[in-house]
């Protein structure tokens, strides 16, 4: 792979693609194509040099890290040694970092924010399920952080459709986060790659 003409200042962050979150039938349903969106986002991020980061709720079995609604359901959910915390079937990474977390907000607890400083990214493109819960909170976050944030539309799921555009609507209005196809970041990751490249050769 060819060196990125220049730093990378975004990261594609992909939330929660784990067996545990695609036991719905509707997330089970959608499965296959927002997957296939979300392994071609890594690909061309590979080439461009944009890092990925793979976020991953792991909890523990003892119930020490589960969330009060897990505890008034007697019930955890992506336990750490489980199938359900797996990553999702189909799923490529590429060797992606990984995160692990206990909350819906990838930077809740967990060194997020400090790896994307030490990077010198400022932008977050946001994968994953579900789009109310996690990739909410996560984009919220990023907000509160003065990070910006694409929230990918079908890359990005949810079990009630019209809570993923309601939501998407929000974040959109509220944080002026930009909502963005699969297919939109790719053009723009490639087109701000060429430019780059070809201010290196004119440099």
């Amino acid at each position: 792979m060819p060196e990125p003409a220049q730093a990378p200042t975004e990261a594609l962050l992909l939330i929660d693609l784990q067996r545990d979150y695609f036991a719905d039938p509707e997330l089970e349903r959608c499965r296959g194509d927002l997957v296939a969106t979300c392994n071609e986002l890594v690909r061309v991020a590979r080439e461009v040099g944009v890092p990925v980061i793979e976020v991953q709720t792991v909890h523990e079995p003892d119930g020490s890290t589960w969330t009060l609604t897990m505890h008034e359901d007697g019930q955890g959910v992506a336990e750490r040694g489980t199938e359900g915390v797996q990553r999702v079937e189909g799923l490529e990474p590429g060797g992606a970092e990984v995160v692990e977390k206990t909350r819906d907000s990838a930077f809740f607890e967990t060194d997020l924010a400090d790896r994307l400083r030490r990077a010198g990214i400022d932008h977050v493109v946001l994968c994953g399920v579900s789009t109310e819960s996690c990739i909410a909170a996560t984009a919220r976050d990023a907000f509160a952080l003065d990070l910006g944030a694409t929230l990918v539309s079908d890359a990005t799921a949810s079990v009630d459709w019209s809570e993923h555009d309601h939501t998407l609507s929000m974040l959109q209005t509220q944080h002026r986060q930009e909502v963005l196809t699969g297919a939109e970041v790719v053009r723009r990751w490639r087109d701000e790659a060429e430019e780059a490249e070809d201010d290196r050769a004119a440099g």
